[in-house]
């Protein structure tokens, strides 16, 4: 894979769960070097601020995915 397939793969959604329920990093992030790291990290920014301001309670999805993990541990 070149170094912007690594970056496209590493930016989706979809993520692994071990089996403790713990979200795993995808397997694409561990073959980019420092710089493509960086990039996968300032895209996924930018991602979120835009989803955020498409929102209307202004959260990203991954803030909706917290809020509703957070919801669900509640007695």
């Amino acid at each position: 894979m070149s170094q912007s397939e690594l970056i496209e793969a590493a930016l989706g959604a979809h993520r692994e769960r071990d089996t403790r329920g713990q979200v795993l990093p995808h397997p694409a992030w561990h073959d980019l070097d420092d710089a493509g790291r960086r990039e996968v990290f300032e895209q996924a920014k930018l991602a979120r601020r835009l989803e955020a301001a498409l929102d209307p309670g202004s959260l990203s999805s991954t803030g909706r995915a917290v809020l509703a993990r957070i919801k669900g541990a509640r007695p």
